[in-house]
């Protein structure tokens, strides 16, 4: 019990001493977010954080993201594709959208999952560049620019 009250306790200094630096610049939520998404980082990405902040290098951060996929291109036949949807895949589409997208790239793939609820409805693809937009979304705004196009300036 003892070590779970001290890591209450460190976990709260942490977050008090993350909050009153945010704080002070009004990025309170905006740090949460940033937070939230640290969860996901590999230990190998929070060592050479910790490295680059220590060599005052965290200015190279965009620089590192840019040449690390650079060399993963270069070197890996493995295509990162991002599917994004307005609900959480199951694992009946993922293994879908996997073999579709790697029959049409000709590559493996890796897939990187997003859920954007403001899409409302089907899917986004990201590869290699590119993207492909069949969301409900996407499919209203075309309906809109199409009625506008369409009825505005008519003489009907």
């Amino acid at each position: 019990m003892t070590t779970k009250r001290s890591d209450q306790e460190k976990s709260e200094k942490y977050a008090r001493a993350l909050i009153d630096a945010a704080r002070q610049e009004g990025r309170a939520n905006k740090d949460l977010v940033q937070w939230n998404h640290a969860l996901k980082f590999s230990p190998e990405v929070l060592e050479t954080l910790a490295a680059m902040r220590t060599e005052d290098d965290l200015n190279l951060v965009g620089d590192v993201a840019r040449t690390y996929k650079e060399i993963l291109d270069s070197e890996d036949k493995t295509v990162s594709v991002t599917v994004t949807t307005a609900v959480p895949l199951d694992d009946d589409l993922r293994e879908k959208v996997i073999a579709k997208a790697e029959k049409d790239l000709n590559a493996p793939v890796y897939l990187v999952e997003r859920v954007d609820p403001s899409i409302i409805g089907g899917v986004v693809l990201e590869a290699r560049g590119n993207r492909y937009d069949a969301s409900v979304r996407a499919q209203l705004a075309n309906i809109r620019k199409t009625l506008s196009s369409t009825f505005i300036g008519s003489d009907d």
